[in-house]
């Protein structure tokens, strides 16, 4: 098939793209900026703004599938401040793939929501149960990143069923992997700490610092299970929202003690003050074994080696070694 990946430029669009090519599909790959740490392996890959109409236009013409991975996104860091962006950026992008994809008669379209649209209020201390998707309503997105997602997940299913355009949504919880932000202030927890660990070895200095008490939990999905989850829910004939995640919860401050543990360091944790998000978050995969007849299996122990190695090779890199 004729594939299109918006966001190909990003850490999962970049990856997409790749595993698309292996099986067969010749992939249009779009994003802003090329991908940054090796070639894409797009048949094509256009720079290009999808918040611009024409742009959105043009990236899905002649295409049969599209992934729309698209979207000015990050860690806490970025998206508990940069709320005006986030939402103006995003719901351009949205609207404008997604009426593209309509008028170029796209056969099938999925959009890459997030766990961010899970409501704050089932994510506290007292609140230890793993998320459903049947979880969202009252509604009670976290920022307006998970505004911005939720919204456009009723896109979706508003152009379902007027017959326009065959969706299918993904819920994504934290994935993780080589190839994506490590030090720009838009890195994901997973990356964030495998950095400040090479940067502990690098320099000899054992100090971790860590926002908050270190005891926020969340799950964390390897690259490679991501994937696999993608093809599998644009293959079937499942229009819901899906949650993609493992469902096996670790505190950050235990994360940080694996991947110490790769590193072959000891560190000393320090907790400072900084965004930490919900406190508690955990998939609920039971729709997705019942849908898929498969789930995310990789132990975060075994995913974090090449991620930390990619990350330390890096560090090492930016210090001239």
């Amino acid at each position: 098939m004729r594939i299109l990946v918006a966001g190909a430029g990003g850490f999962i669009g970049h990856h997409l793209v790749a595993r698309l090519r292996e099986n067969g599909h010749y992939v249009r790959g779009v994003d802003l900026k090329r991908p940054e740490w090796s070639e894409s392996a797009a048949n094509e890959f256009r720079v290009a703004d999808l918040r611009r109409w024409p742009d959105a236009m043009a990236a899905c013409e002649g295409m049969d599938w599209v992934f729309a991975l698209a979207a000015t996104m990050g860690g806490m860091g970025f998206i508990s401040h940069a709320h005006a962006e986030i939402i103006r950026d995003n719901t351009l992008i949205n609207i404008n793939t997604i009426e593209s994809a309509r008028l170029a008669h796209v056969k099938r379209y999925l959009f890459t929501s997030s766990a961010c649209v899970y409501p704050n209020y089932l994510q506290t201390e007292g609140q230890r149960h793993a998320l459903s998707e049947n979880d969202v309503y009252p509604a009670q997105p976290q920022e307006s990143y998970g505004w911005e997602k939720l919204h456009t997940e009723h896109l979706c299913q508003a152009y379902r069923e007027a017959g326009w355009l065959d969706t299918r949504v993904v819920r994504f919880h934290n994935c993780y992997g080589p190839e994506g932000s490590w030090n720009d202030g838009k890195e994901k927890a997973p990356a964030a700490m495998c950095r400040k660990v090479a940067e502990a070895a690098l320099n000899d200095n054992p100090r971790v610092e860590i926002w908050g008490d270190g005891q926020q939990v969340r799950s964390y999905m390897w690259i490679g299970d991501c994937l696999a989850g993608l093809l599998k829910l644009m293959e079937s004939d499942h229009a819901e929202p899906l949650n993609l995640g493992r469902d096996r919860c670790v505190t950050v401050d235990k994360m940080v003690d694996i991947i110490a543990g790769i590193a072959g360091i000891e560190v000393e944790k320090v907790h400072i003050e900084g965004p930490e998000g919900v406190r508690w978050r955990n998939s609920d995969n039971r729709q997705c074994r019942d849908v898929l007849g498969w789930e995310p299996t990789t132990p975060l122990e075994s995913g974090l080696v090449p991620t930390y190695r990619w990350i330390e090779e890096q560090a090492w890199k930016a210090a001239g070694i």
